[in-house]
């Protein structure tokens, strides 16, 4: 039984009972109308139709008489065979373009819902809801996208493209290409930026783990345990923004699409091959060529950049930061290195001393007790020429 059927079905019985208090005299015209959720005329039009012709007088001829706009039972029977016989595993859009090139006048809808009903298509999933495309922001510098895509840039080899972008302008402030994005990808991408730029208030990012820790996969981000990139956009006074579906990326998502389709010619052409010929077209050519092509002015005038003061500083904040406690041989233990800290006017020793161990983007290592910077280190843990105490910016 359909929908309308049981809505009859069950104005009836409402009807019915009403109508028996009403004939009581327990109701008025009125109150029955009332209780029916009609208007009193109409009321008494369903009585004097039930009381001539009982409770087939109030039925409902449309549900049922044949519609004369309804297709002939063999036509529909014709055209559901035919697509059993000559065209199965078709989509429907498919179909119908044969359909109409034979002759069939019907519309698109109707050849769709005759073959789900047959059972021949089965019926796809609702859509979700509607979705509105967001506005972009309405100044430069308010949020930024940043986002990597992996693909074979140059023949036989499989980068990825680190973007960071405007999203009231698409302007690309940074653009290169890495064996792995990652979080010195992240921190490059960033860095470029405010040296760019200045400092920018927001970042848009998908939920990698380098960017947020996710107890539970595809699930929320868990904002009070940061990662290194989350503690060094907290430093810089950034906040990040997770992003749960690909269409939530749709800008960025459009334009590695662009990429995609354009980069790997242009490289082949330009004879780039390796990554740091590579990087220096994006730099000297595709990226300008890009902001000139699609970047748009913004929705308003003015700018959300901020200058940096002390550029030179970035260096110390998008780092690995690491605490660690000095041992009591006045060596701190980093990943099997032991990193000898060097005398110090201000104490004899830092036995026992929390202290944060920095790996830089370079590779090299610094071990802070506050805001001081105890030592500088090689990558191999030997102490740099410039190990002397040096005040943080």
């Amino acid at each position: 039984m359909g929908k309308a059927s049981l809505a009859q079905e069950k104005r009836d019985m409402v009807f019915e009972e009403v109508y028996g208090v009403w004939t009581e005299r327990r109701l008025t015209q009125e109150d029955a109308a009332e209780l029916l959720g009609v208007c009193p005329r109409t009321f008494r039009r369903w009585a004097e139709r039930y009381e001539g012709d009982g409770i087939d007088g109030l039925r409902d001829r449309r549900l049922s008489g044949a519609s004369h706009r309804a297709a002939p039972v063999d036509e529909v029977m014709r055209m559901v065979d035919r697509y059993r016989t000559r065209h199965e595993g078709w989509s429907v859009r498919h179909f119908y373009s044969w359909y109409r090139r034979d002759g069939g006048e019907r519309s698109y809808g109707w050849v769709k819902d005759k073959l789900q009903q047959a059972g021949a298509v089965p019926r796809s999933k609702g859509r979700g809801r509607h979705r509105k495309r967001r506005e972009r922001a309405p100044w430069p510098g308010m949020l930024l996208h940043q986002d990597g895509s992996s693909h074979e840039w140059v023949e036989g080899r499989r980068w990825d493209l680190i973007v960071t972008m405007d999203d009231a302008t698409s302007e690309h402030h940074s653009m290169f290409l890495c064996e792995e994005e990652g979080l010195w990808s992240s921190f490059r991408g960033v860095r470029e930026t405010i040296g760019a730029k200045g400092l920018f208030c927001s970042l848009y990012t998908d939920r990698g783990s380098h960017y947020w820790t996710t107890p539970e996969a595809g699930g929320k981000v868990d904002r009070e345990n940061p990662t290194q990139f989350g503690r060094a956009m907290a430093r810089l006074g950034i906040e990040m923004i997770p992003a749960y579906s690909p269409e939530a990326r749709g800008r960025s998502e459009r334009a590695f699409g662009t990429h995609q389709g354009r980069l790997p010619k242009e490289l082949a052409l330009a004879g780039a091959t390796d990554l740091e010929s590579a990087n220096r077209y994006l730099a000297e050519v595709c990226m300008p060529a890009f902001n000139a092509e699609f970047a748009q002015p913004a929705r308003d005038s003015g700018s959300a950049f901020v200058p940096c003061r002390d550029p030179a500083a970035l260096d110390d904040v998008l780092c690995e930061v690491h605490e660690r406690t000095v041992g009591r041989d006045n060596c701190v233990r980093f990943e099997g290195l032991a990193l000898q800290l060097p005398a110090d006017r201000h104490r004899p020793h830092y036995a026992k001393v929390r202290v944060k161990v920095r790996r830089h983007a370079d590779g090299t290592l610094s071990v802070w007790h506050g805001p001081r910077r105890l030592a500088k280190y090689g990558p191999k843990g030997e102490p740099a020429a410039d190990g002397e105490l040096a005040a943080a910016a």
